[in-house]
């Protein structure tokens, strides 16, 4: 126990304890002086439990502000920081390497050998470049195929622990109660709800290697379905990656996507309905340079409303997907691309009305101008987005997320859903690919 190597992971409350666990927790070489948090709201001043942190950790793992990691490195001569979280640009991975280099550390990121779990069932992996290519709708139809199949399909997703972390060590979402009783955040429902829908049972947490013994007793396949763009937690059988003709490059300069890319199988290109011809054609030519063994399938991601009359000359607001637009990066999402096809007459600013955190969200994140992003990491802020929705001046809602937000936040005004499921083009076909793969 003397001379241990001391550490820091940087995390967003996900990939870093999935390292922590696999390649720390009982390491008696190393020392875990800190979790640090990005991206998630009222994540950094937590610990994680010592339930999850092992007997090395008694008292658990203070998770600190990614702002401190500086300071940190230089209070406790930290030797070494693992990067541990996703969806950014490689540009900005390097600046926080040179940033630790210049404090004396060394800077760290995990490979696949050391991250990924083995399975006793197959797996199929979906995964992306970056947080909105269409990645759920491409699980979805996944697990539709491979039922059509015949197979009993568990999903396990990406973590989202938002809460507390020892109570949410193991999830298993199979109804629409199961979402109340874990006291899900509008993000955690957007991923799970939609495969309720379909009958799918849905695990998450945050200690995978008991998720994945759970799961392995009551499926035949495990599909894994990614968060934002990063790697799998378990070895796939069949790996899947989805690209953005509306993002050309961004496969190619965002980290772990492009590691997703170099790994696939079979890549989706998404969106190819709303996307200029010359950016799939970049898109295309990227994947086929980049894993020119990987076979292309061509896609469409339409949209489709309830009451298309409710928006038809209408001044609207549009409410997008959270993720998507903030750490995504994309200007805009399905709901904007329903008002411009169901003819919206205006689509009405919301900024004038942000209150509370989701002012300070529009304010951070410049690019998503008329669009309001669900933001919803706990109920404080689910109550500034339901206030934000009643002080603006419009006739209809547009929810462009994956679930019916009037079912969580009440909305007083007139809403009109918006859904989006993958539609393959043309040849080759998934079903057909799924099946020769597992074969």
């Amino acid at each position: 126990m003397v001379n241990r190597k001391k550490i820091i992971i940087m995390g967003a409350a996900g990939r870093d304890f999935h390292n922590f666990n696999l390649c720390f927790r009982d390491n008696p070489e190393y020392e875990v002086i800190a979790f640090t948090a990005t991206q998630i709201p009222n994540i950094a001043g937590r610990r994680y439990p010592p339930s999850l942190s092992g007997k090395l950790y008694p008292q658990g793992i203070p998770i600190e502000s990614e702002q401190k990691l500086g300071s940190l490195i230089k209070f406790y001569e930290i030797d070494e920081v693992v990067f541990s979280y996703s969806d950014v640009s490689h540009e900005y991975v390097m600046h926080n390497a040179c940033l630790v280099n210049a404090m004396g550390a060394q800077f760290t990121l995990l490979g696949t050998r050391q991250t990924m779990l083995k399975s006793k069932k197959p797996v199929v992996a979906v995964c992306a470049v970056r947080t909105g290519c269409g990645k759920s709708p491409a699980s979805r139809k996944v697990c539709k195929i491979l039922k059509e199949l015949g197979k009993k399909v568990v999903v396990i997703r990406h973590p989202m622990p938002y809460g507390d972390l020892a109570k949410q060590r193991i999830q298993r979402f199979a109804s629409y109660e199961d979402l109340k009783k874990h006291n899900c955040t509008i993000e955690e429902i957007e991923e799970y709800e939609p495969h309720i829908e379909q009958q799918t049972v849905v695990y998450a947490g945050v200690d995978y290697a008991t998720i994945l013994a759970d799961a392995e007793k009551e499926a035949d396949i495990i599909v894994w379905d990614g968060g934002n763009n990063d790697i799998p937690f378990y070895v796939p059988d069949i790996y899947i990656t989805i690209v953005d003709p509306h993002r050309p490059g961004h496969e190619l300069t965002y980290y772990p996507g492009e590691t997703n890319l170099l790994l696939a199988d079979i890549v989706i290109i998404s969106k190819e309905d709303t996307a200029k011809p010359e950016n799939i054609n970049l898109v295309k030519k990227n994947i086929k340079m980049s894993n020119p063994k990987a076979v292309i399938i061509d896609a469409a991601l339409p949209v489709t409303v309830e009451r298309p009359e409710l928006i038809k000359d209408k001044r609207v607001l549009v409410i997008e997907d959270g993720p998507t637009l903030t750490h995504g990066g994309m200007p805009f999402g399905a709901g904007f691309l329903a008002a411009e096809k169901f003819g919206a007459k205006d689509i009405i600013d919301p900024r004038p009305y942000a209150v509370g955190s989701i002012a300070e969200t529009l304010g951070k994140y410049t690019h998503i101008g008329k669009l309001l992003p669900a933001m919803g990491y706990g109920h404080s802020q689910m109550e500034e987005l339901k206030e934000t929705i009643r002080r603006i001046p419009c006739d209809t809602v547009i929810i462009g997320t994956p679930i019916d937000l009037g079912n969580l936040i009440q909305i007083e005004k007139p809403t009109d859903r918006v859904r989006y499921d993958l539609q393959e083009i043309g040849t080759p076909m998934l079903k057909e690919l799924l099946q020769l793969r597992l074969k």
